[in-house]
């Protein structure tokens, strides 16, 4: 059966594009810091003439590109082009996720990576749409937001910078200011779903000396669909979150796989009680026909290792069996 595939880019372009660069948090990086991070390797993005240094060539020449593999494998396995969609076009342009956008796809993937600030909210005719498009045994969507650091608003300004620092100093990437949050869409959508999680830190996941990735912690109980068949691990993102159910959800979610935490990192403060964190959710068996799931957009990027068994991830998602 080909599988008709959907990747959603919950942001709003001219959102993210044009955050302040006089602002350190809650924005993604220009190009331009990028390159000067992480000299060299970003100097083939040096030419002003072909790529854009600002935030738009961030996203253009560094982001987008991280989700092409996947896209690649899925319309080999999956026999048809994957639609991609990104939410709010530089011209304003705007695609809901609607109906007619999911009339035509089974297998939904919405990347919710974009920062708090532009405040993007699904709305309830999206929240609906997505309902309906569950109705069906064998649809599938996943909900992915990423990590939400440095979140401290409630602290006094000494505390605030401590804890921050702390949380930058555990996941260790230069590239990351001391607060970014992600993921609004996805929270509005899973809390409107009536499975609501909240993404929370940036955890650093545990490795081996040799450099391959720990093996994550799977309920086999849980995975009717075989997702996780041959998959000993995931990816090793240096900041990747816990999906926290809230209210309901802690009922109409089940954790399907925990991650390992690198417990030599410096620490934070969810190691104080936790080991590991919860990386990838499904909706119980009596919550939908079809199937949320709910982890990190970042399991469908080729550029944080693991991409041996992230394949096979996406095979088996690609390849499910057909059901009702």
């Amino acid at each position: 059966m080909c599988r008709g595939v959907l990747l959603y880019f919950a942001w709003s372009r001219p959102g993210e594009a044009e955050a302040p660069l006089e602002a350190i948090d809650d924005r993604f990086p220009a190009l331009f810091e990028l390159r000067r991070l992480f000299y060299p390797r970003y100097e083939p993005l040096s030419d002003i003439s072909i790529y854009n240094q600002g935030i738009a060539g961030f996203l253009d020449n560094v982001q987008k590109p991280n989700f092409a593999a996947f896209v690649k494998q899925a319309e080999r396995e999956g026999g048809r082009p994957v639609i991609q969609v990104e939410r709010e076009l530089e011209d304003g342009t705007v695609t809901l996720l609607d109906e007619q956008l999911l009339m035509s796809v089974n297998t939904v993937v919405v990347i919710s990576l974009y920062s708090f600030r532009t405040k993007q909210r699904a709305l309830p005719s999206e929240i609906e749409a997505v309902r309906r498009f569950l109705e069906k045994p064998d649809n599938l969507i996943f909900i992915c937001p990423h990590h939400d650091i440095g979140e401290a608003d409630r602290l006094q300004n000494a505390e605030r910078a401590e804890r921050q620092l702390g949380e930058y100093l555990h996941h260790g990437d230069k590239a990351i200011p001391p607060r970014q949050g992600f993921g609004g869409f996805a929270r509005t959508l899973l809390a409107g779903l009536g499975a609501p999680v909240e993404n929370r830190f940036g955890l650093r996941p545990a490795a081996r000396p040799d450099g391959t990735l720990e093996p994550i912690e799977i309920d086999r109980l849980y995975d009717e669909l075989k997702l996780l068949d041959g998959v000993e691990s995931f990816n090793q993102h240096s900041h990747l979150p816990q999906l926290e159910r809230v209210g309901q959800g802690i009922d109409k979610l089940q954790v399907l796989a925990r991650q390992l935490i690198d417990m030599t990192a410096p620490p934070h403060r969810f190691t104080e009680t936790r080991e590991t964190f919860d990386a990838l959710l499904q909706s119980a068996p009596d919550v939908f026909a079809g199937k949320l799931l709910v982890c990190d957009a970042t399991m469908w990027s080729s550029t944080a290792g693991g991409l041996e068994n992230l394949r096979r991830f996406w095979s088996n998602v690609i390849q499910r069996p057909v059901r009702g």
